[in-house]
């Protein structure tokens, strides 16, 4: 029964320290904590407050150098298709439209003779590598701080950057086809032209009556610009044979010495009977007995 009555003791001075703490937290969240990013010196510093945002009124800041929404500036664009080529999830989409001539410069100076009918970028696919950024000769495609690019529209996430109207797009290809054609028909012209005019033959003067004819110098190597081959023939090294060599001759052919072996009797009585021919044993044939004629006996 004591032990009962203890556990209630103690759980009801856990539960008052618990709302001390709990209490004194709500009176210090009367204010909200100024929004603070984490690179900020006293981002550990300020632990009192409402630490609960009112996004998107209110935000916390972003480094500079992150990956975050991606960001062309059209006017500095000269279309040079460079970001679309390295893009590893072809999320950029560019539709170039080439200018007879240069009809501005970019920011740096460079001049522009493309112009973008159609520059997409589908923030959907894009995998915020930063490749596009780095190879942009311009520097105009650059990733903002804007982080929160969330849509109720699936198709809101493809970003179009071109500011050119569909009647512009049209007149653009109109101008650059005719230019093309013009220069065609020029280049076309001049072909004909040249082909119509007669062959320059060359002049040919006129030959004096005793008039000494030029006397041909013989050449003299050495003294003209362009030096006579020389043709180095490849010695052949050969190997001469020293005094002290030994000649080299025919390897003898080697003797085998004949190892007498001793023989039993036995075997030499074995060895004679294999060297005497051996005599074919003939059958005999029995003679026919002559019957003798009545009389003799």
């Amino acid at each position: 029964m004591k032990e009962y009555w203890m556990n209630i003791v103690s759980s009801v001075r856990t539960l008052k320290k618990g709302l001390k703490i709990t209490g004194k937290h709500m009176l210090d969240a009367r204010k909200q904590r100024t929004p603070i990013g984490p690179d900020d010196k006293n981002y550990f510093n300020e632990q009192n407050g409402i630490f609960t945002l009112q996004y998107p009124k209110e935000e916390i800041p972003v480094p500079d150098n992150g990956r975050y929404k991606l960001h062309n500036e059209i006017e500095d664009c000269i279309v040079c298709d460079k970001c679309a080529k390295i893009c590893p999830v072809n999320c950029i989409d560019i539709e170039p439209i080439r200018s007879a001539e240069v009809f501005g410069k970019t920011s740096d100076g460079t001049p522009l003779r493309i112009h973008a009918a159609k520059f997409d970028i589908d923030m959907a696919k894009c995998c915020f590598c930063g490749l596009c950024t780095t190879v942009c000769p311009t520097e105009c495609l650059t990733m903002t701080n804007e982080y929160d690019f969330s849509a109720f529209d699936f198709e809101e996430h493809n970003v179009p950057f071109s500011n050119m109207t569909p009647i512009e797009i049209l007149e653009r290809k109109k101008a650059f086809e005719e230019h093309m054609e013009k220069k065609a028909a020029e280049k076309a012209k001049t072909a004909t032209s040249t082909s119509s005019k007669p062959a320059m033959k060359p002049s040919i003067k006129p030959k004096v009556p005793g008039a000494a004819k030029p006397v041909m110098k013989p050449k003299v190597p050495g003294s003209g610009t362009a030096k006579p081959k020389v043709i180095v023939k490849p010695k052949i090294q050969v190997k001469k044979d020293s005094e002290n060599s030994p000649k080299t001759s025919k390897p003898r052919p080697v003797i085998r010495p004949k190892i007498q072996v001793k023989k039993s009797d036995n075997t030499e009585e074995q060895e004679s009977a294999k060297l005497k021919p051996k005599v074919p044993m003939r059958s005999k044939i029995p003679t026919p007995k002559k019957n003798k004629p009545e009389g003799e006996e």
